[in-house]
């Protein structure tokens, strides 16, 4: 059988009334504070302090360095048995002869000395000339019989070579028509004596360009 609580000491039974008394004492102790306590100002405080200078200074990024390896040590020399015995050397006579002859050395060899092409100018202030003009060399030409039969008409371009003296040294064709007309046409050209081209009044070497006409009367 439970055993019932005695109403005197029940603490249950008076927990409401002891909550609402002590929150109306509260509430009327709230009342008088704020009614009769002064009220307080409130005042910041200002803190002087020095300002104090920091100095920034860059750190240099140490490189750790390996130390180099240590050199290999030297390989111990081992003595290799050899079966090969020096035999004696005879040392001749050191003794000089001071009446024997001595033949002269041979002379050196000569050197070929390589001649240099000349240089011929392509452009100068005047350019060579044949005497007599163009007609000149037209009338050294000898018409081949060949290009008289086949018919061959048409203009040769021969370079010529023409020195200080006026003399063509070398003539080649550039653009020929064949039949025997080239050769014909470097032969007339070696024929021909021109006047020397000058570069600031001084004769020199000119390489010129020459057209010759090949026409069938």
């Amino acid at each position: 059988m439970a055993l019932s609580k005695n109403p005197k000491y029940d603490l249950k039974l008076k927990y409401r009334k002891v909550f609402e008394i002590s929150l109306i004492i509260a509430l009327a102790f709230l009342i008088v504070a704020f009614k009769y306590f002064p009220k307080f100002k409130k005042t910041e405080a200002k803190i002087v302090a020095p300002q104090e200078l920091v100095n920034v200074e860059d750190i240099v990024h140490t490189k750790q360095e390996s130390a180099p390896p240590p050199p290999p040590k030297p390989p111990i020399p081992i003595e290799a048995p050899s079966d090969n015995v020096l035999e004696d050397i005879e040392i001749g006579t050191t003794e000089l002869d001071v009446n024997q002859q001595v033949s002269a050395p041979p002379p050196p060899p000569k050197e070929e000395k390589t001649e240099e092409e000349p240089v011929f100018f392509v452009a100068v202030e005047e350019q060579p000339e044949p005497i007599g003009g163009i007609e000149a060399i037209q009338q050294k030409i000898v018409y081949p019989e060949i290009a008289k039969r086949a018919g061959v008409q048409g203009r040769v371009f021969v370079k010529a070579y023409v020195d200080e003296n006026g003399n063509v040294v070398k003539a080649e064709v550039i653009k020929g028509i064949g039949a025997g007309c080239d050769e014909a046409a470097v032969d007339a050209v070696l024929k021909t004596k021109f006047k020397p081209g000058k570069q600031r009044g001084k004769p020199v070497k000119v390489q010129v360009s020459i057209p010759i006409v090949f026409k069938l009367q």
